[in-house]
């Protein structure tokens, strides 16, 4: 959305929400692609980019994958509650999501998604004999396995707190469980 969208209503601006998530998906230089994911973590918060696959509108849900050996997992085990924060310099816009978090290992989600990303240079970062962050003695070699270490992040989107940066004037709404309404920047 390029154009100046002063007159949107809110329904407008949730549903351009939601078209450039879609749009991000499948767009790998969108710079919505590669969001924030902030959780709780036993010495405080910890936040890292991760890699939107999917953006389910009628669900209000995302996904992202993950080794599940990765501390975000044991993390949203211990605290299912996050934060998912985007930006987008071209839009002017900032997207914060309060989420709910689960991670699924098995079952026809995850074999599904798995199927398809088993056949990419990806696949390797889930068949690792080493979980993250775990130091190397030397380069590794590639791997070829199932599935081993693969998981989906669902992501229940739990209230959109939507920012648009624009020369002629900020805007902010949120669209939650109490309906949509405009706040001030």
């Amino acid at each position: 959305m390029n154009t100046d969208s002063r007159s949107q209503t809110l329904p407008q601006v949730e549903a351009a929400i939601w078209d450039e998530l879609a749009r991000a998906v499948g767009d790998k230089a969108h710079a919505w692609r590669t969001p924030v994911l902030a959780t709780a973590a036993p010495d405080g918060a910890d936040a890292r980019t991760v890699v939107l696959r999917e953006a389910l509108q009628p669900e209000a849900r995302l996904l992202v994958y993950t080794d599940t050996r990765a501390a975000k997992v044991h993390e949203i085990a211990a605290c299912p509650a996050g934060m998912l924060v985007f930006w987008s310099s071209a839009l002017g816009w900032q997207l914060r999501c309060k989420v709910t978090l689960s991670v699924e290992d098995s079952g026809l989600e995850v074999s599904s998604r798995w199927a398809r990303v088993k056949l990419t240079p990806g696949a390797q970062d889930y068949v690792s004999p080493l979980p993250p962050g775990a130091p190397l003695a030397a380069v590794p070699e590639v791997q070829r396995a199932s599935r081993e270490y693969f998981g989906v992040i669902g992501i229940r989107v739990d209230s959109l707190d939507w920012l648009e940066l624009r020369p002629q004037g900020q805007r902010r709404a949120r669209f939650d469980a109490e309906g949509a309404r405009w706040l001030q920047p």
